[in-house]
């Protein structure tokens, strides 16, 4: 039999539709907070974020749901604040650690850095929780069309497609830069080694029919809901 050029299935290629770690400049779609299961009452700050659009790009639906609303014009993905979760605790040397005041401080720099500090300070004793706070932030959204230029951090981890994927934060400054500021201000430089927890390669020890498939492209794991 021939071998056919034209009855192969799309796969691979082209610009991921997902943001991996590294140095980039994003605007935030949302924000919210997310429950850490493992500690009770901890806290993730998520970050909706999207890059600036690229030319001849179709990202994902923004609404799944309503195709009217179109697609996103630059990669997208959902950043954690921090590493680690927001959570009451003390420090190794007893220092004590409040989960809203940590919320409430990086809140006060990342406003500072979109320049909408006077939204933050307008928010003085308006809100009784930080959920409320988070909600009227995400509500209000001063942040809308600010680009920041942002060092990110990940790990990999197997999505379901056996592809690798990326759990995204923050990277955490340090005194070698910022790892967020306003466009142009110039942060950290990413670094593989420092900002990349890469997952462990499994040795391959026999191959079965799984292995011998056209994978989906990449970034199929991804979705916003």
């Amino acid at each position: 039999m021939a071998l056919s050029t034209t009855d192969l299935p799309e796969g691979g290629g082209g610009v991921p539709k997902t943001i991996a770690p590294g140095n980039h400049t994003i605007k935030i779609n949302s924000v919210y907070l997310d429950d850490f299961k493992f500690i009770p009452g901890a806290k993730h700050l998520m970050i909706n974020v999207e890059t600036k659009p690229i030319e001849g790009f179709e990202g994902f639906m923004i609404d799944k749901d309503d195709a009217s609303k179109g697609h996103y014009e630059g990669q997208i993905g959902r950043l954690k604040a921090s590493q680690y979760a927001f959570a009451d605790g003390k420090t190794k040397s007893g220092v004590e650690i409040f989960r809203d005041k940590s919320l409430m401080i990086f809140l006060k720099n990342f406003n500072m850095a979109l320049g909408t500090y006077d939204w933050f300070l307008a928010q003085n004793d308006k809100h009784d929780t930080i959920e409320d706070f988070i909600e009227a932030f995400n509500n209000d959204a001063p942040f809308k069309d600010i680009f920041l230029d942002i060092c990110i951090a990940g790990k990999e981890y197997e999505g379901k497609s056996g592809y690798i994927n990326h759990d995204l934060w923050i990277a955490k400054g340090s005194k070698g830069g910022y790892a967020y500021t306003e466009e142009g201000g110039g942060v950290m430089k990413y670094s593989e080694a420092e900002h990349l927890k890469k997952m462990e390669v499994k040795e391959v020890t026999a191959f079965d029919a799984d292995d011998f498939s056209v994978p989906p492209r990449a970034s199929s794991d991804f979705s916003l809901d």
